[in-house]
């Protein structure tokens, strides 16, 4: 861990959020730097405190937690309460930035809402992250990460052509809209220090999800017509899939009509390049499954590790399909720095998932791991807001904190 400043040293976040999509935002900002306070409900906490097992091995803690709650400083407060409210509105005189992730309109029951805070707060940057958004009919939804993979098309997309719709094997849908929360934070930063004025962020998970149909969504756009599910391969490439090998898998990934000729000439398969129907890869596309059943053999006379090497020899893209042990042994995830160690609260050391953000001068920090409930107490209260040993232990007395 370090003490290093980061590019958003100087900005204080007051953070609202809970679960994922708001606490992968409020990571991010706090690893590039700003002092972020996370609010948490007395004696519970963050829902993703409990989503156990897996508890971190010699704490409370449960893995889910710990992936993405570094960098802040948790702080009990009770916000349905008016003294919990009136703490609000004395850590808002501190902060940049409120980011929080509740129902549309829950936090106006508490006076915490964009538009009651924004004539007191005009530099305020106020960051929603909803399932659907602070507009349109389905509004006053609830949004679930499974929920918005289906609505948002990407369910349909993955899977085996006649198998059922499948979702990404990790919550997309929320870690999408934090990052893109985080972006749109960055560009209202980036306007309040052009104008003094703050604004709103209005994330809505859906909105995301369909932002990153990318060229799934310009396919669709193109012809009208569904894309269908293609199990591990390309939609607009061939071949650019998984093949069985002697001892497992591999992705097989030619980009190109050069990258396909070079495959073949390095691997005894010449007489595809006069065959019209691999001359090109709009062709190999229109008979995917012909290049799938040709190529299939050809694949199985090597291991794995044969053909990696064998296919970087000829700078041709592949890879080993890994299990996550495969991942962080592997050693340019190692090189890259991807998996840190801090200490924690309890004293037990935990691993954490590095920040993939490499930047030359002011690179992310890990200053402090994430925290224990309410271990920033005494230190936000007594030591940001001033308030007295009386004033913190009147509000501990009535559950406020």
């Amino acid at each position: 861990m370090t003490d290093r400043p980061g590019p958003l040293t100087g900005l204080r976040v007051l953070d609202l959020t809970r679960v994922l999509a708001g606490p992968t935002c409020t990571q991010m900002l706090g690893d590039m730097g700003a002092d972020v306070i996370k609010i948490e409900r007395p004696g519970a906490g963050d829902d993703t405190r409990g989503f156990a097992p897996p508890f971190w091995p010699g704490t409370e803690e449960s893995a889910y937690f710990l992936g993405v709650n570094r960098n802040k400083r948790s702080v009990t407060l009770d916000i349905a309460k008016p003294e919990g409210q009136a703490v609000i509105h004395r850590l808002l005189e501190h902060c940049d930035i409120l980011v929080e992730n509740f129902k549309v309109g829950a936090l106006a029951k508490y006076g915490l809402g964009w538009e009651q805070l924004k004539a007191k707060h005009p530099r305020l940057i106020y960051c929603s992250i909803t399932g659907f958004g602070q507009t349109g009919p389905y509004a006053p939804r609830p949004g679930y990460d499974a929920l918005i993979q289906a609505m948002g098309g990407v369910m349909s997309l993955t899977g085996e052509p006649n198998g059922s719709p499948q979702k990404v094997g990790v919550p997309v849908a929320d870690l999408f809209a934090g990052l893109y929360g985080c972006i749109g934070i960055l560009a209202a930063v980036n306007h309040r220090n052009s104008t003094g004025e703050g604004q709103q962020v209005d994330i809505g998970m859906l909105d995301t999800h369909v932002a990153w149909l990318a060229n799934q969504g310009m396919n669709f756009l193109a012809t009208g017509e569904n894309p269908t599910r293609l199990g591990n391969q390309h939609p607009n490439i061939s071949p650019y899939q998984e093949f069985p090998t002697k001892d497992g898998y591999i992705i097989l990934a030619v980009g190109n009509d050069p990258t396909f000729e070079r495959f073949c000439k390095a691997f005894g398969q010449e007489h595809l390049l006069q065959d019209e129907r691999f001359s090109t890869n709009p062709k190999r596309v229109a008979n995917r499954d012909l290049v799938t059943e040709t190529l299939t053999p050809v694949m199985k006379t090597k291991t794995t590790a044969e053909w990696v090497e064998a296919l970087e020899a000829e700078k041709i893209g592949c890879g080993p399909i890994n299990t996550l042990k495969d991942v962080f042994a592997d050693p340019h995830v190692q090189a890259r720095e991807m998996v840190a160690t801090m200490r924690h609260g309890s004293g037990a050391e935990v691993t954490v998932i590095a920040n993939p953000v490499k930047l030359s001068a002011t690179p992310p920090t890990l200053r402090s791991a994430p925290p224990v409930l309410g271990e920033h107490n005494e230190a936000v209260l007594s030591g940001l807001l001033g308030m007295g040993a009386e004033e913190v232990a009147a509000l501990r007395e009535k559950g406020v904190v």
